[in-house]
C-alpha cells in the first residue's frame, strides 16, 4: 500500500486486507478491552436470532404519509412521533418519505459495484486529511491511533461551489449521474425535517433552516464500506460517535445488521433497518442549536465475519463559516445557552483531527460555559 501525503502513517486498505484472507486482524485495529462489542449484546446474524430479547427493541419508527394529509390531527400525530423520537431516542427511521425506492436500491448498488472495482482504480480518488474528499480508510491524523475496519468514500454535494464531480467516480459509469438525482432527492427530504423539527421546537417552519443558512447549506455524503472481518469482536467499523454536522440520512443495508445507538451507560441497541427506510439523526449543530432540548446520540458500527456491509450517510450541515449557537427564543433565564458560538468549518476539524471521540466535543462545550 502506497503512503497518501498528509496521513501520519501509509494507507491501508481495509478491503484488501480482508481479501488476503487473514484470520487475525493487525494490531492497530484491536480495541481497548472496554471499547470491544460486547458478544452478550451484539449478534452478527440479520435476524439477531441468539438474543431475541435484543430484537423488541428498535429505534421507533414514523409513517411521514400522514404529513400530507388535509387532516390537522394526522400531521400533528406524526409531529409529536418525531418530537418524541428526537428527544428519547435522537435517532428514528423514516418510511413513505418521497424518495424513490428504485433510486435508493440503485445508489446502494452502484456503490457496492465500485467497491468491488480493483484497487488501482479506487487509489485513483485517494484522499487526503485536507478536505477528506475521495476514497479514504480512516478518520484523525493522530500517528498510531487505533483504525476502524472499515473503507469510505466522501464527497461534497453542496453548496454547488464545492461540487465537483471529477472527483466522483467515473465507474460504474451510472455512478455519477445516480449520486446527483439521489443527493437532491435526499436534500430535498432533509429540508421537510427541518421543518418539522422547527416547529416541534416552537420556532416558525423556516427559523432552523434559516440557522443553518438557508438554501446556503452544505451536504456531504460518505459511502461507508465494511469488509467481512475475520476477528468481529475485537474491533469496530466505526468507533463511538455523534455527528458533527446536523441532520443525518443514514441509507443501511438492508441485508446486514450494523448500526448501533447508545441507549444508556454501556446498554446499546443494534437497529434492524425497515424496508425501503432512512435512519434519521440529530447532529452536534442541532444540539447546539436547540440549547440541548434534542441531544446528538452516541453511535457505533459493528462488523461482520461472513458479510460485507455498504451504507449510505448523507450529512446535512449549515453553512460552514456561519456561527452556530442557541437559538434566542430556545434561551431562558431557566435555561441560558449552554454552548458560545461557533462555525461548523471550527467545529468539525476536532474529528477530522482526531477521528471519533464519542461526545467528547460537544461535552467539552458545555462544560465550559
Amino acid at each position: 500500500m502506497s503512503c497518501l501525503q498528509g496521513w501520519p502513517e501509509p494507507i491501508v486498505r481495509v478491503q484488501s486486507l480482508s481479501d488476503s484472507g487473514i484470520k487475525s486482524i493487525p494490531e492497530r485495529y484491536i480495541k481497548p478491552l472496554l471499547h470491544r462489542p460486547s458478544l452478550k449484546t451484539d449478534n452478527f446474524d440479520d435476524d439477531l436470532k441468539d438474543n431475541p430479547d435484543h430484537l423488541r427493541i428498535n429505534i421507533p419508527v414514523i409513517d411521514l404519509q400522514d404529513m400530507l394529509s388535509s387532516n390537522k390531527a394526522l400531521r400533528d400525530e406524526t409531529l409529536r412521533h418525531i418530537s418524541d423520537a428526537c428527544r428519547e431516542w435522537g435517532f428514528f427511521q423514516v418510511v413513505n418519505h418521497g424518495v424513490n425506492h428504485e433510486l435508493m436500491r440503485s445508489a446502494r448498488e452502484v456503490w457496492r459495484q465500485f467497491f468491488k472495482l480493483p484497487v488501482e482504480v479506487k487509489q485513483e480518488y485517494a484522499n487526503s486529511p485536507t478536505t477528506y474528499e475521495g476514497y479514504g480508510s480512516r478518520l484523525g491524523v493522530e500517528k498510531g491511533a487505533k483504525l476502524d475496519w472499515s473503507d469510505y468514500f466522501f464527497l461534497h454535494y453542496m453548496p454547488q461551489s464545492l461540487r465537483d464531480q471529477s472527483k466522483w467516480p467515473a465507474l460504474p459509469s451510472s455512478c455519477r449521474e445516480l449520486v446527483a438525482e439521489y443527493g437532491e432527492q435526499v436534500v430535498k427530504l432533509c429540508g421537510e425535517l427541518m421543518k418539522m423539527l422547527s416547529v416541534n421546537l416552537g420556532l416558525g417552519e423556516d427559523q432552523l433552516q434559516d440557522a443553518f443558512g438557508g438554501e446556503n447549506i452544505g451536504a456531504c455524503l460518505r459511502v461507508n464500506f465494511y469488509p467481512k472481518c475475520p476477528q468481529p469482536d475485537l474491533t469496530l467499523g466505526l468507533s463511538p460517535h455523534s455527528d458533527p454536522g446536523g441532520l443525518t440520512l443514514l441509507l443501511p443495508d438492508e441485508n446486514v445488521a450494523g448500526l448501533q445507538v447508545r441507549r444508556s451507560g454501556d446498554n446499546w441497541v443494534t437497529v434492524k433497518p425497515v424496508p425501503n427506510a432512512f435512519i434519521v439523526n440529530i447532529g452536534d449543530q442541532i444540539q447546539v442549536l436547540s440549547n440541548a432540548i434534542y441531544k446528538s446520540v452516541e453511535h457505533r458500527v459493528i462488523v461482520n465475519s461472513e458479510k460485507e456491509r455498504v451504507s449510505l450517510a448523507l450529512f446535512y450541515n449549515p453553512k460552514s463559516d456561519l456561527l452556530i449557537q442557541p437559538m434566542k427564543e430556545l434561551v431562558t433565564k431557566n435555561r441560558p445557552a449552554l454552548y458560545p458560538p461557533m462555525t461548523f468549518d471550527e467545529y468539525r476539524l476536532f474529528i477530522r483531527t482526531r477521528g471519533p471521540c464519542g461526545k467528547a466535543q460537544v461535552d467539552s462545550l458545555k462544560s465550559s460555559t
